[in-house]
C-alpha cells in the first residue's frame, strides 16, 4: 500500500493548469427549495455539464497527458462501465493516442456509443463471467498498451481533485463537502483539495447501501470488497478502494453514509423537476444523502458535487413510472 501523500495538493494545482484549456470549468447551481428544506446554504458542482458528461475528463486527461511519448504511440487501455471509458476515448482523440476501452455489455447503450464516437476500440464482456480487469491486462500485455485504471491512479486521483479546487475557489468557505464514491479517486481528490485549501471542513463520502464496500472499509480501517454490487448507480459499481485511494481516503475523509436505491431514484426525480439537470443515479448520491437526511446540517456552507449526467433517457423514464 502506498504512503498517503503519493498525491498532494499540489499535484491538483498542476492538474489544474493542464486542464485550464481542455475541461469545461463546470457551474455551481442553487436552490432556493433546497437550501429551505436543509436550512443551509448548499452548492452543486455539476460535473454533469462537463465534456463527456461527468468529472472523469480531469483525471483521465491529467493521466494521458503525462505518458511518455512511446507509450503514447502504442496506446491505452481502461476498463469502465462508461464514464471512465468516455474521458480516456475524448482524452486519447485529444492527444492522439490509440485507446481501447473493456466495458460491461449492460454498460447504458449511451455510454457504449459514446466511447465509440470518440474513436475508441471497445471490447464488450459479460460482468457475471469475466474480471475486468484480468481482461484489460491481459489485451495491455498482448498489445504493449498501458493500463490507465479508473480510479487508482495518482494522476487521475490529482485529476479529479480539480472539481472540488474549482468549486471551493468560486464558493469560498465551506462546512461540509458531500462527494460520491466509487472506487475513491474523485473522493480523495477532493478531500485532498478541501484540506488543503479549509482545513476545518469536513468531507463526507456517500456510496448505495448494496455497494457499501468503502464505508465498511473506511469504519474498519480493513479493505472490503463487493463484487457485482446490485445497484442503479453504474459507476459506482467497484469492488473496492484502491491501494492508492484506500489510504488517501482513510487520512483525508471525515466521514462515510450510505442511501438506499429508493432515495437515489426520488433525488434523480427531484434533480430533474425542480433543478431542471439530467443527472445519472451516480451523481444523484451525494446530493441523496443530503435531501434524505442521512448526512444532517443546519445554519450551514455546504458543497455538494454532482458527478456526472450520462444516463440511458429510456430506462431512467422507468425509474420513475
Amino acid at each position: 500500500m502506498l504512503k498517503p501523500n503519493s498525491v498532494t495538493f499540489a499535484d491538483i494545482e498542476t492538474a489544474g493548469k493542464r486542464l485550464a484549456s481542455v475541461a469545461h470549468r463546470t457551474p455551481v447551481l442553487t436552490s432556493t427549495t433546497v437550501n429551505q428544506r436543509t436550512n443551509s446554504q448548499v452548492f452543486f458542482k455539476c460535473e454533469n455539464f462537463q465534456r463527456t458528461g461527468s468529472f472523469k475528463l480531469r483525471g483521465a486527461y491529467n493521466a494521458l497527458f503525462q505518458l511518455p511519448e512511446e507509450q503514447k504511440q502504442k496506446g491505452v487501455v481502461t476498463f469502465s462501465s462508461g464514464n471512465h471509458a468516455q474521458a480516456i476515448a475524448l482524452s486519447g482523440k485529444l492527444l492522439n493516442i490509440p485507446t481501447t476501452i473493456v466495458m460491461p455489455d449492460d454498460a447504458p447503450t449511451v455510454k457504449q456509443a459514446a466511447t465509440r464516437g470518440y474513436g475508441a476500440e471497445v471490447i464488450l464482456y459479460n460482468r457475471q463471467k469475466t474480471n475486468r480487469e484480468e481482461l484489460a491486462q491481459t489485451l495491455a500485455q498482448e498489445r504493449g498498451l498501458t493500463m490507465i485504471p479508473p480510479y487508482d491512479h495518482p494522476h487521475i486521483i490529482a485529476g479529479q481533485g480539480t472539481a472540488a479546487k474549482e468549486l471551493i475557489e468560486e464558493i469560498g468557505e465551506l462546512d461540509l463537502l458531500l462527494v460520491c464514491c466509487g472506487g475513491g479517486g474523485l473522493l480523495a481528490g477532493s478531500a485532498i483539495a478541501a484540506k488543503a485549501l479549509l482545513p476545518n471542513s469536513k468531507v463526507i463520502g456517500v456510496e448505495p447501501e448494496c455497494a457499501d464496500d468503502a464505508t465498511r472499509s473506511f469504519y474498519s480501517k480493513t479493505l472490503h470488497i463487493v463484487n457485482n454490487p446490485d445497484t442503479i448507480a453504474d459507476g459506482v459499481r467497484t469492488p473496492s478502494l484502491g491501494t492508492i485511494t484506500f489510504p488517501l481516503v482513510l487520512q483525508y475523509v471525515d466521514e462515510m453514509v450510505t442511501v438506499s436505491e429508493e432515495a437515489i431514484i426520488r433525488t434523480m426525480f427531484f434533480l430533474w423537476e425542480r433543478l431542471k439537470i439530467v443527472v445519472e443515479p451516480t451523481g444523484a448520491l451525494a446530493v441523496a444523502a443530503l435531501l434524505e437526511d442521512v448526512v444532517k446540517a443546519s445554519n450551514a456552507k455546504i458543497g455538494v458535487i454532482i458527478s456526472g449526467g450520462n444516463v440511458d433517457l429510456v430506462q431512467a423514464s422507468k425509474l420513475f413510472s
